[in-house]
């Protein structure tokens, strides 16, 4: 059992919606657990190390909101050691941008909920959650913030893909849906549109010169009792120490095949053997599912809607564990 190596009170930067025990939590043993692989020791993430180590590079973390949870993580990590400078901020904070003038590093997060170019659309039968998806597109939002020059891309996908309706086009052409009732469009499963976006997002990446783009699998969520708009809750203190507990989930069986689509769309990708890149794989997917009490639940601001998110991580919490694992796999990529 092991400290955190910041707290709530020791990042000042850290946002309210992750701030768990700013809106409640008391518990604390969460926090004294932190995963370990079969075969290896995996060492703590040491932030002097790390900003050494990416001294002059940048890195961005490309997806939904889960990706901008790790990026906190990480920068609740490195402020123990410099104060970074916030040097951009657009669209709700969902585009921030710190640099740490001493390390010459550049951390963002480009915030971006199907990783393709998206469309909502409207309809008066059924207002929200129906969606156009260009599946061979990348989002113009995040395209258009990346610096001209990347050193590392961080891309995930998943979450914004559950419960919604899709009209999926590719060359401008509408070739499927996903939860819709036209008889005469060809129907996929959800599934198909988070693989093809992931191809999309890896492909685009290949324009960048000597970049290492690290796919980072699926994040499980943990509902118990419901959905997230069901009643559903996750009040587990204590990590599940079986992976046959995990499988009770609710979240396991998807979980794990989002994980799979994900890491094969990456050895696709990989077989394209473009000079001067490097694919690599944050693979938590399993990790995280043994850690149902690392979510907010109720601590989050807004619970006054009866709202509970199994879905994010609390800050300090398990979240911290894809540092010292995103840290390693770097490392050991580079020698």
């Amino acid at each position: 059992m092991e400290q955190p190596l910041y707290t709530n009170k020791s990042c000042p930067v850290m946002r309210e919606p992750r701030n768990c025990f700013m809106n409640g939590r008391v518990d604390t043993d969460f926090l004294k657990w932190r995963w370990q692989p079969n075969t290896c020791k995996l060492p703590r993430s040491n932030p002097k190390l790390f900003l050494e180590i990416f001294r002059g590079k940048s890195m961005a973390f490309i997806g939904d909101s889960v990706a901008r949870n790790h990026m906190e993580s990480l920068l609740c990590l490195l402020y123990q050691e410099e104060i970074p400078v916030n040097i951009y901020s657009a669209s709700e904070d969902r585009i921030v941008k710190y640099r740490f003038p001493n390390h010459d590093f550049t951390l963002m997060v480009l915030w971006t909920t199907f990783l393709v170019q998206q469309d909502e659309v409207m309809n008066y039968l059924s207002p929200a959650d129906n969606f156009t998806l260009h599946i061979d597109k990348v989002n113009e939002v995040w395209m258009k913030e990346l610096p001209s020059a990347l050193d590392y891309a961080i891309i995930s996908n998943g979450h914004w893909f559950f419960n919604r309706r899709f009209y999926l086009y590719q060359d401008g052409a509408l070739i499927g849906c996903v939860s819709c009732n036209e008889p005469d469009i060809p129907k996929h499963d959800f599934t198909f549109a988070v693989r093809m976006s992931m191809r999309t997002a890896l492909k685009y990446t290949e324009r960048f010169k000597g970049i290492t783009t690290v796919l980072r699998t699926f994040s499980p969520g943990h509902y118990e009792n419901g959905n997230w708009n069901s009643g559903g809750s996750c009040t587990r203190t204590s990590p599940l120490h079986e992976l046959a507990d995990a499988k009770i989930m609710r979240s396991y069986n998807v979980s794990m095949e989002l994980r799979g689509i994900q890491l094969e769309e990456l050895e696709r990708a990989k077989r394209r053997e473009i000079k001067e890149r490097r694919l690599l794989a944050l693979d938590i997917t399993r990790a995280m599912l043994m850690r149902p009490d690392g979510h907010p639940d109720t601590h989050f601001p807004g619970v006054g809607r009866g709202s509970h998110d199994c879905v994010h991580w609390c800050l300090p919490g398990p979240i911290d564990a894809w540092n010292d694992l995103l840290l390693a796999t770097l490392l050991k990529e580079t020698g």
